[in-house]
């Protein structure tokens, strides 16, 4: 795959690309600039801490759908052990925009399941670009039912730009499959916690993140809609996606703050998709810490934790005026 150099990285990549013509000079002609190249080196890394602290909403959706970002069968095989997918919605057929199955965390029985995009035009063509179909709903579905008859917790992994809007999608009851997923997730007997690992969008990621905790990736982001389909609805195009990304408020800080997430998971510099390994050892650290606070919780604590947090989500409180206030 041909690397991918979103446009604010391009003074990094400049500086990236000056540096290694500097080592490969030094080679062939053998001659030491190690000072000149310890001088780029420092600019850029604070050319990277500077672009990347900074990044607008847009530039931070732009990250989440990197193609070398971890998908979450990347996670799956870091993180857990002994994983065992099962397939199939026992109705209609198997969706391979949602994978999911049995592993062991850190020696614990769990359930774990994730939308799943691909990396190639092959494997995307299979994984129908990460757009789960209802199916993919019901068999996400039939996996948590399972998982609570057998007591054991449930992780997902949220990564999709909504669910599959094509006329079969409707034909087979789409929303109705979210919905349902929806309700019954709020009756799961055992922990559930969600990671929003890339792209959250809309009703495609809430139909598997009814969680006692959603947690969201750095440079990942959970909206109602695309920047894109905003755009498109509001200012009749779609040219305006920036404009759209800062009003959603859509990135992982003003999730946390606006209560939808509980935790932000930091990535390494420039994204996870720099370091798989360094992500998912964030991931699995975050995961451990939430799992060990929700098992010491009984059934009855679970359900309720459940059902307020996502009872809280859009309360807000008018400011009261004050006099003067419309002068």
């Amino acid at each position: 795959m041909a690397d991918t150099i979103l446009n604010f990285e391009k003074p990094i990549a400049e500086l990236e690309k000056k540096i290694q013509e500097l080592e490969e000079y030094s080679k062939s002609n053998n001659i030491d600039v190690n000072d000149e190249i310890d001088l780029l080196t420092k600019k850029l890394q604070d050319t990277m801490r500077g672009t990347y602290e900074a990044l607008s909403p847009w530039e931070r959706v732009q990250l989440a759908r990197h193609p070398k970002r971890p998908y979450s069968m990347d996670y799956i095989q870091a993180i857990f052990e002994d994983f065992i997918e099962l397939h199939g919605d026992r109705r209609f057929r198997d969706d391979a925009a949602i994978v999911g199955g049995f592993a062991r965390f850190d020696g614990l029985a769990v359930m774990v399941i994730g939308t799943q995009k691909g990396r190639e035009m092959k494997e995307n063509v299979f994984r129908n670009f990460g757009w789960p179909s209802p199916e993919g709903y019901r068999k996400a579905l039939r996996l948590m039912k399972i998982a609570d008859k057998a007591r054991v917790p449930i992780i997902t992994f949220v990564d999709t730009p909504g669910a599959y809007p094509g006329v079969a999608s409707e034909e087979r009851h789409i929303a109705e499959a979210i919905a349902v997923n929806m309700r019954d997730m709020f009756a799961l007997e055992v922990p559930v916690i969600s990671v929003v690992i890339g792209e959250g969008g809309s009703g495609g990621a809430i139909g598997i993140g009814v969680g006692n905790r959603v947690l969201i990736m750095e440079n990942a982001y959970y909206s109602v809609i695309t920047p894109e389909g905003c755009a498109a609805i509001l200012w009749k195009n779609r040219s305006y996606a920036e404009q759209a990304a800062q009003a959603l408020c859509l990135t992982a800080v003003d999730l946390v703050r606006l209560k939808i997430a509980d935790e932000v998971i930091p990535e390494p510099l420039g994204g996870a998709h720099k370091d798989h390994a360094e992500a998912a050892a964030a991931v699995k650290k975050v995961l451990q810490a939430h799992l060990n606070e929700l098992s010491g919780l009984s059934v009855s604590e679970l359900l309720d934790q459940r059902y307020q947090k996502f009872r809280q989500i859009a309360e807000f409180t008018e400011k009261e005026e004050e006099p003067g206030d419309d002068e």
